[in-house]
């Protein structure tokens, strides 16, 4: 659960793009209405204990405004992620309100310990301070009314988040700022990741516990607990081991080398017919290149297979995949910036350069994974 607006489109990846902070999308998820009927239906019941005296009509509005001031509390928490992430020059992908909670999508993982500590803590803190400044509010509103509930309700909700989030368990923020204190101490993620990902199991196993414990002692709530617990841990789980198999694809075999898995490069004119590129290939990696010099792309065997079918003298250009900055990488690199972003980069093979910027091999996606796999079983 880690963590004006107009519905205006579609936003990427499903769901209402609500708006838009310093260019990343803040998208609601169709779940998020699934999540919040279930607080209407399981919260409405409750509001007569709060507010004696309320009708139904009464009870199921302050339900409704309650699953309203949930959501935009989880809002502002992932807000304080993205807010702090962006100023420390990480990327944020998008901002995603969905069933349990939100998601601030960062696209780079921080390189140091503590980066991935402040951005955890942000969150937390802007619920905390929220509950703050509800707190006050309940000073001074006379007790007892619908305004005085609703203060009530946003206090509870940021109280709530704040608080959930700082359980020390992946993929929480508190288990990340367990990630980075363990991080920091041991100068090892991957440690820190394992036993941020032990936290997440205990974490997951006390929820059911308390779910379990409350429908042994009747407690009034006891179905809206075992609902929101189990759910919770099912998501606390699958996040735990999220994060443990994205920890094992990053982590760069011990003694692995990058000459070990890079392709040699084979630069070819970018107008050379592709069934002669695809023969020139053998097994290496293809830069094509225009007459001014300029690189065209690297050779897509697949595409190049394709098109050689149809058309075996069309210029091997027209089955090259763009060269962007973030499918080069340095030969210099440490493995594990190198394996990140690999896993992390939507393409399947990577321009390998020195340092003086001139292509020395290429590197594809399946052969690094074959790499890691290999290592493993070893």
């Amino acid at each position: 659960m880690s963590s004006a607006a107009f519905p205006v489109a579609p936003g990427p990846g499903g769901g209402l793009l609500l708006f838009r902070y310093s260019g990343v999308p803040v998208i609601l998820a169709p779940s998020w209405w699934l999540g919040a009927l279930a607080v209407v239906v399981f919260y409405a019941p409750l509001v007569g204990d709060l507010m004696p005296g309320a009708d139904t009509v009464s009870s199921i509005a302050l339900a409704t405004a309650f699953a309203i001031l949930l959501g935009i509390s989880v809002l502002a928490h992932e807000l304080g992620h993205c807010v702090v992430a962006l100023r420390l020059g990480l990327p944020v992908r998008r901002l995603r309100l969905f069933l349990l909670g939100g998601l601030a999508e960062i696209a780079r993982t921080p390189r140091r310990p503590g980066h991935e500590g402040v951005v955890a803590a942000a969150g937390p803190a802007v619920s905390i301070v929220l509950a703050g400044i509800c707190g006050i509010g309940l000073l001074l509103i006379p007790s007892g009314g619908p305004v005085w509930l609703l203060v009530l309700e946003c206090a509870f909700a940021n109280v709530a988040v704040g608080i959930f989030n700082l359980l020390p368990g992946l993929p929480l923020d508190g288990g990340r700022m367990l990630r980075a204190g363990v991080w920091a101490a041991t100068g090892r993620r991957g440690i820190g990741t394992r036993a941020a990902v032990l936290g997440g199991w205990i974490v997951a196993a006390l929820l059911v516990a308390w779910s379990l414990w409350g429908l042994a002692d009747a407690s009034p709530d006891r179905w809206l607990r075992l609902g929101v617990c189990v759910l919770t841990a099912w998501f606390v789980i699958a996040g735990a081991g999220g994060e443990l198999a994205a920890e094992q694809r990053r982590t760069w075999p011990e003694g692995l080398t990058l000459a070990d898995i890079v392709r040699p490069v084979l630069q070819l004119p970018a107008e050379s017919p592709v069934a002669d590129a695809l023969a020139a290939a053998a097994g290496r990696g293809v830069v094509l290149v225009r007459a001014d010099g300029v690189a065209a792309g690297l050779l897509d065997e697949v595409a190049a297979r394709q098109l050689a079918e149809r058309s075996p003298f069309a210029p091997a250009e027209q089955a090259a995949e763009p060269i962007r900055p973030e499918s080069v990488l340095l030969a210099s690199e440490p493995g594990e910036e190198i394996a990140e972003r690999v896993w992390e980069t939507a393409a399947w093979q990577f321009v390998v350069v020195d340092d003086e910027g001139r292509p020395s091999g290429v590197l594809r996606r399946e052969d690094l994974r074959a790499a890691i796999e290999d290592r493993g079983r070893r």
